[in-house]
């Protein structure tokens, strides 16, 4: 059990270090080291845990039917932002599926492996206009190179780019421009409906072993 992410400042030193470690430092079973660190943190503590089968995940990426998710916020690696670590997916999750599983591991084909992280999410989110290039769409494109498409964050450095994607474009309005951004800031911002009811589906971020 890694801890990431603490609220209060006197345990942010902890951060980065297995709870294995922080109980011995505070010479504490990790049992109570877990509760006594919730207790003083007045907080849901962040952790990362390492309990996934490759396997599993393997399996799980390779099915026409499982959307892909990063499952972590997107956060700028300055300011505040470096007083708690993410989880490598944050800066890493598609650029690892596109990677490491699609061209490297090869559990489905590029075609297929786009298609379920547009279209299928899309399309699972009653988003009629979105994930697509059809007429009447939205103009969200990413162009990346897929011989190159890697990422490079890990739980020892989670705030790594990925690199190999060259241009994005959102609602129309270029935001990359050779891997690099333009400062503009595309309109609209799409917000979840509370209580909306989408069909079955499944999702799955792509596993990171230590």
């Amino acid at each position: 059990m890694l801890l990431i992410g603490f609220k209060s400042d006197a345990l942010k030193p902890y951060t980065g270090k297995s709870l294995a470690e922080v109980a011995k430092l505070r010479g504490e079973s990790p049992e109570d080291a877990a509760i006594d660190l919730v207790i003083e943190d007045h907080h849901r503590v962040e952790t990362a845990y390492f309990l996934m089968s490759e396997d599993n995940v393997r399996l799980g990426l390779a099915q026409p039917w499982v959307s892909i998710d990063s499952d972590e916020g997107a956060v700028a690696p300055e300011g505040a932002f470096l007083l708690s670590n993410r989880h490598p997916r944050a800066y890493g999750s598609f650029a690892r599926f596109l990677g490491h599983y699609v061209r490297d591991k090869k559990v489905t084909t590029l075609a297929e492996a786009i298609r379920r992280l547009t279209r299928l999410p899309a399309e699972n989110f009653k988003m009629r206009d979105r994930g697509c290039l059809d007429t009447g769409c939205h103009a969200d494109i990413v162009v990346f190179d897929p011989a190159t498409i890697a990422d490079h964050a890990t739980f020892d450095q989670p705030r790594k780019f990925a690199t190999g994607v060259v241009d994005v474009f959102v609602n129309g309005v270029q935001v990359i421009r050779d891997g690099e951004h333009t400062g503009e800031r595309a309109q609209p911002i799409l917000r979840a409906v509370i209580g909306r009811r989408f069909a079955p589906t499944r999702w799955l971020h792509p596993g990171y072993s230590r």
